[in-house]
């Protein structure tokens, strides 16, 4: 009993630890970037991995989305690993999340916001 005790205080203990470890390549910009977009901005792809209904409801024009479960099988249609990533989602978690599938791909420049871009 005490083994399967163990094994689950260990799970539970990774599972934080990985919603609160920093992504290597995963860098926060701030969202009045895409105010005054500067010429790196223009050349990035804006994944928003959003649900397909909130994506509708507010969008950043240009942006491509792909949600967050479909993100590991669907991204080789919109994305190539050498392309500079900027990650539009309604949390730093997921953000993150996207950006650890998007990492073990072989993207290196990849981006996210400090805070959501729509209300």
């Amino acid at each position: 009993m005490s083994i399967v005790l163990l094994l689950i205080l260990s799970s539970i203990m990774i599972w934080i630890l990985r919603i609160f470890m920093p992504v290597r390549q995963l860098t926060f910009v701030d969202v009045s970037i895409l105010k005054e977009p500067s010429d790196k901005v223009k050349t990035m792809k804006m994944l928003d991995v959003r649900d397909a209904v909130d994506f509708e409801q507010c969008h950043v024009e240009g942006s491509i989305n792909i949600s967050l479960g479909r993100l590991p099988f669907v991204w080789e249609k919109e994305l190539s690993s050498g392309d500079s990533v900027l990650i539009l989602s309604k949390s730093r978690y997921q953000s993150k999340k996207a950006a650890r599938i998007l990492k073990n791909h072989g993207f290196h420049s990849l981006y996210a916001m400090n805070e959501r871009y729509c209300a």
